[in-house]
C-alpha cells in the first residue's frame, strides 16, 4: 500500500482517489484505507520530492521563471473548459451538502475569474525577481564585504478550503520566488484542484522546470494534512487560509513554522467631518462588491455628530444589506428596517450581506471598540479632518489602515504585489498581504581576503 500511495502523486500530480483504473496511479486496494504509517511515509515522500525541486527552483533565473508563469497562464486558458467542468461538479456537490452562500462564492470559478488568474500570473512575470535582492550591505573596517540578500524559503505548504483560485495564486508566487509548494486544497474543491494541479505541473515541465515544484496532498485527506503539519524539517513554512476554525487548528497543531492569515472582522469609522457622497460610495463598495471575502467591511462605527447615517443606511438597505444595530442607531433610523445587535455581532465575520452598526461619541470610543473586537486585518476611517486621519493611522494596530477608501483594497493584486498567498495578521516575518518578498527569507554573504577574527 505504501508504495502505491507514494506513486499515486509521483511525477503526475494525480490523486490516488481519482486515479484512472488500470493506471500506475491506482492504489493497491481501493477498499482498504491506508494506515497512519503509510500516509506518513507517502506525505514525507511528497515533501522530499518538493525539497529536491526547491533546490532546482532556487537556481532558476528570472527569465526561466517568467517563462514558467506565462506557460501556466497559457495552459489555464487552453484548459478553461475542463477547469470549469470540474468546478461545476464541486459547486453542485457543495449545494447538495448545504454549503453556505459565502463559501460557494469562494468556490466558484467562471471564465472571467480564470482570466483574472491568468492576468495575475502575467503581472507576476512583470514584477522584479525578489531572489538576490540586496537588503543591506557594507564593507567593514577589516575589509570584509557583507551583503544580506533575499533567498527562497524552500518548501512552502498551504492548507486552505474551497478556494481554487488560491491553488494558482500560491503556485505562481512560489514559482516566481524560487520555492516549491505543497498544496492541501480540501475536499470542497477536490475536482477543481485535481485539474488545476495537473495543468500547473504539465506547464512547468513544458519549460524545463520541475513538475514537483507543485504538488498536492489532497489524496491523503485530513490524515495527510495532519502529517504535513508535523513535517518540521521537510517543510519550511506552512500558510493556512480559510475560516477561523481551520486557521486555529493549523496554528495550534502545527510543528512547522506557521504564517497566520487571520479572519477579517473589518471596521469602518465615519467621523463627524466625513463627506456624505464619499461615505455612501465607499460603504456600498466595501460591503456589497464581494461580501464573501476577508477585506469586506463587517462593522460600521458612526460618530454621533455625523449627518451621513440616513443616506448610508438607506443605500445599504436598498442594496439588500441587513443592518444589525445598537439602540442608538435604531433610534436614529426609525423608518429603516434593522435587527438588534448583540456582542455576537461585534465579533462576527459575516461574509454575507450583513453589517453591524454602532454609534460612538468620539474617536477614542471608536478605537476602543476596534481594539476590543478587531482581528487585526483592516480598519478604515472616513474623514475630512487631517489630524483625525493621522491619529487613526498612528493608534490603530492592524495589518492595514485605510483613510478615505474602501477596505477592498487590502489585497495583493490591488496593492501591486501581483497576487497574494494570504493576508497575515501576525507581526513576525510578514504582515498584511503576502506577495513575492514575503515568500523569501534572507542569507548573509560574507566575502573576505583571508581575514581572521582577532
Amino acid at each position: 500500500m505504501t508504495e502505491a500511495l507514494i506513486h499515486a502523486a509521483e511525477n503526475t500530480g494525480t490523486t490516488a482517489a481519482h486515479a484512472q483504473p488500470g493506471t500506475s496511479a491506482e492504489p493497491a486496494s481501493a477498499d482498504v484505507a491506508p494506515s497512519a504509517a503509510e500516509v506518513e511515509a507517502a506525505v514525507h515522500a511528497v515533501a522530499d520530492r518538493s525539497r529536491h525541486a526547491s533546490r532546482r527552483m532556487a537556481t532558476a533565473n528570472r527569465a526561466w521563471k517568467d517563462r514558467g508563469l506565462r506557460a501556466v497562464g497559457a495552459a489555464l486558458q487552453e484548459n478553461v473548459q475542463a477547469i470549469l467542468a470540474a468546478n461545476a461538479m464541486d459547486v453542485q456537490r457543495g449545494k447538495d451538502n448545504g454549503t453556505s452562500k459565502a463559501l460557494l462564492d469562494r468556490l466558484t470559478l467562471t471564465e472571467s475569474r480564470v482570466a483574472g488568474l491568468v492576468a495575475a500570473l502575467e503581472n507576476l512575470a512583470n514584477l522584479p525577481d525578489p531572489v538576490g535582492n540586496v537588503v543591506r550591505g557594507q564593507t567593514l573596517p577589516n575589509g570584509l564585504r557583507l551583503r544580506q540578500v533575499n533567498v527562497p524559503m524552500g518548501v512552502v505548504a498551504a492548507i486552505y478550503e474551497a478556494r481554487p483560485n488560491v491553488t494558482v495564486d500560491i503556485a505562481g508566487l512560489a514559482l516566481k520566488s524560487g520555492n516549491a509548494v505543497i498544496l492541501r486544497g480540501g475536499s470542497a474543491a477536490e475536482a477543481t484542484n485535481q485539474v488545476l494541479v495537473r495543468v500547473l505541473r504539465e506547464a512547468l515541465e513544458s519549460v524545463g522546470l520541475p513538475a514537483d515544484a507543485v504538488q498536492t496532498v489532497d489524496q491523503f485527506g485530513r490524515a495527510g494534512a495532519n502529517v504535513l503539519m508535523k513535517a518540521r524539517g521537510r517543510v519550511d513554512v506552512l500558510i493556512p487560509r480559510g475560516g477561523r476554525d481551520l486557521i486555529q487548528t493549523v496554528v495550534t497543531n502545527s510543528a512547522v513554522p506557521v504564517i497566520e492569515t487571520g479572519e477579517g472582522n473589518v471596521h469602518i469609522f465615519i467621523d463627524e467631518s466625513a463627506d456624505e457622497n464619499m461615505a455612501v460610495e465607499i460603504l456600498l463598495n466595501a460591503k456589497t462588491q464581494r461580501p464573501s471575502v476577508c477585506n469586506t467591511v463587517e462593522t460600521l462605527l458612526v460618530h454621533s455628530g455625523s449627518t451621513v447615517l440616513p443616506a448610508v443606511a438607506g443605500a445599504l438597505r436598498s442594496a439588500g444589506v441587513r443592518l444589525h444595530v445598537d439602540h442608538r442607531i435604531k433610534a436614529a433610523l426609525p423608518a429603516v428596517e434593522t435587527l438588534e445587535a448583540t456582542d455576537v455581532d461585534w465579533g462576527t465575520e459575516y461574509m454575507d450581506l450583513d453589517l453591524a452598526v454602532a454609534m460612538v461619541d468620539s474617536m477614542d470610543e471608536a478605537m476602543q471598540h476596534i481594539r476590543t473586537w478587531s482581528t487585526g486585518h483592516t480598519e478604515a476611517i472616513l474623514t475630512n479632518d487631517l489630524a483625525n486621519a493621522e491619529r487613526f493611522i498612528a493608534e490603530v494596530d492592524s495589518a492595514a489602515v485605510i483613510v478615505n477608501a474602501s477596505t477592498r483594497f487590502t489585497d495583493g493584486g490591488e496593492l501591486g504585489l501581483g497576487a497574494e498567498v494570504g493576508i497575515s495578521t501576525q507581526k513576525l516575518h510578514a504582515r498584511g498581504p503576502m506577495g513575492l518578498t514575503e515568500l523569501t527569507t534572507t542569507k548573509w554573504i560574507v566575502q573576505g581576503e583571508g581575514q581572521v577574527r582577532a
